[in-house]
């Protein structure tokens, strides 16, 4: 009796292809942790060569620091040591919430202004006409090149920093507005009107959303400006601040302290800039989008 041999069948059955919903997950994971782990890393290379720069011997310390004495000098001006509270009796958090507080009022008000004369020199031609040369005229300005001159007019206190500010942060605003409402559809402005709408009305529901992107990166675009101007706002009676504490550490050559107070300022303005995208990418979802 003969019989017909059996094909052997394997015990583990080879897997199926990965679905494709699994491989974007993979990707999507991948994508995100390389997010993260590609800043973390270029922070621990930068770190590295830093301390290696420093112990090269290259310059004195007074020029390079390493970065432990720089751990010191944010531990020393974080807290209350030998005595002395913070640096000059206030500490970095507070120094950096005083700065803080000038930026928000300063370039609030240039941002509220920039907005404004934006949709007016957008949607009237001879107020452009008008405006936009002084604006640009502003723009081109560095801000140490009218400083003194609004310490001449304004004093040493709080309005001269908050005034230099606002006109830091002016610009931007303003130019980003204007070109946004000048590039607004056409025919959505004709649709609207044809339908009845009044001119509040179409600027309303027309210009404003249809420029809103552009004018949202305009107001990160004077946020950083704003930054950039700040310890030239606090050159003179800067301090408590965060500007006027790297002046003042400056003129006695104390880097560690300079260094502490620019990398606060940096990433405080990370920070904000992440939350300006993030206000942005809510506020305009469809942005990038087709």
């Amino acid at each position: 009796m003969s019989t017909t041999p059996s094909l052997d069948k394997p015990a583990h059955p080879a897997p199926a292809d990965e679905p494709p919903e699994s491989r974007t997950q993979v990707r999507g994971l991948w994508v995100r942790a390389s997010h993260v782990a590609l800043p973390f890393g270029s922070l621990l290379l930068f770190l590295v060569l830093w301390q290696a720069l420093a112990a090269s011997g290259t310059w004195s310390e007074t020029l390079v620091p390493p970065p432990a004495k720089v751990w010191d000098a944010f531990i020393d001006v974080s807290t209350t040591h030998d005595g002395v509270r913070g640096y000059n009796g206030t500490f970095l958090i507070e120094h950096l919430g005083i700065s803080l507080r000038r930026i928000a009022i300063g370039a609030g008000i240039g941002i509220a202004l920039g907005v404004l004369f934006g949709l007016l020199m957008g949607t009237v031609g001879w107020l452009r006409s008008l405006f936009e040369p002084w604006i640009t005229f502003l723009r081109t300005l560095p801000p140490l090149a009218y400083f003194s001159l609004l310490i001449i007019w304004l004093g040493i206190n709080e309005e001269p920093k908050v005034t230099l500010l606002a006109v830091a942060a002016f610009p931007p605003v303003a130019v980003s507005t204007t070109t946004a409402v000048s590039a607004v559809s056409k025919s959505l402005v004709e649709a609207a009107r044809a339908l009845g709408a009044s001119r509040w009305d179409v600027v309303r529901d027309v210009v404003i959303p249809s420029a809103l992107p552009e004018t949202l990166t305009g107001i990160r675009l004077a946020v950083g400006v704003a930054y950039s101007s700040l310890v030239a706002a606090e050159l003179v009676n800067g301090l408590p601040g965060i500007g006027g504490m790297v002046k003042d550490a400056a003129n006695y050559n104390n880097t560690p302290v300079v260094l502490v107070g620019i990398i606060a300022i940096g990433v405080s303005g990370l920070i904000i800039d992440g939350l300006l995208l993030r206000l942005e990418r809510a506020v305009v979802p469809w942005r990038g989008r087709t």
